[in-house]
């Protein structure tokens, strides 16, 4: 599955890069969010990739935090 691969690539990177990782997340969802807002955005399932993706970034830096 393509989320299995996506967190263990998550989990091989460091809390700094995982940290730029999420700013770089959170960016891309501010501008789906407004590109979704003007009616410019064409794929709208990128919204809730984005999200679910920022959670998996959250949780990996919960996980590590421990």
């Amino acid at each position: 599955m393509k989320s299995v691969k996506y967190l263990e690539e998550l989990r091989a990177q460091s809390p700094a890069e995982l940290n730029n990782q999420l700013v770089a997340a959170k960016k891309e969802l501010f501008n789906l969010r407004f590109q979704n807002a003007t009616n410019q955005l064409e794929n709208t399932a990128r919204l809730k990739e984005v999200k679910k993706n920022i959670a998996r970034i959250k949780t990996v830096i919960a996980e590590k935090a421990e």
